[in-house]
């Protein structure tokens, strides 16, 4: 399998120039992407049975990656929520397919979400993760309007190996990651 773009790209300008601006002193300090993991929560699904299969095959569709259904992990009666119940739809990506959804994501997704401004910098969880939400499947070009049962949302989460979050964000920004402007 061919370097997806991304990657070629992380590897050509991005560390070098994070290892000039965030002064490194070894390859191995500049921040990575490890994996990018993607959350579907269903919870209508309790009603509609329909819903988690079309949820799974929704994300494969998405990322390239076939993706599992989640399951209840209690019983919750006041939502009639039982124990191993499926209610959601989950993937992790990993290498090559990883950089792929990131590239589509970011040229291609994002910028075909409605008023879109730029994301939030306030994302990051303090371990240098970043999560962001997005509320309709249908900003992926691979998802066909007249074929979804029901819009739904997801958590997409980039999991880097970094200290902080501010480098975390200086190498999401290099990807070219759309971030509103820090005040």
């Amino acid at each position: 399998m061919a370097t997806s773009r991304l990657k070629k790209i992380y590897i050509d300008e991005i560390i070098p120039a994070l290892m000039e601006k965030l002064q490194y002193k070894s390859i191995m300090q500049v921040p990575k992407i490890q994996k990018i993991s993607i959350n579907q929560g269903l919870g209508a699904a309790v009603n509609d049975k329909k819903l988690v299969p079309s949820g799974v095959e929704e994300l494969t569709l998405i990322t390239g990656q076939k993706a599992i259904a989640t399951k209840a992990k209690k019983s919750i009666s006041n939502f009639k929520l039982r124990e191993d119940m499926p209610i959601g739809a989950k993937v992790t990506l990993r290498g090559e397919i990883m950089y792929e959804f990131l590239d589509r994501l970011i040229s291609v997704a994002l910028p075909r979400v409605r008023d879109f401004r730029g994301l939030n910098s306030k994302g990051f969880d303090g371990n240098g993760n970043y999560t962001l939400g997005i509320k309709e499947q249908i900003i992926f070009p691979e998802i066909s309007i007249d074929k979804i049962n029901k819009v739904t949302g997801m958590n997409i989460t980039i999991v880097i190996d970094s200290n902080t979050d501010e480098e975390s964000y200086e190498l999401l920004k290099a990807f070219g990651m759309p971030f509103i402007s820090k005040n």
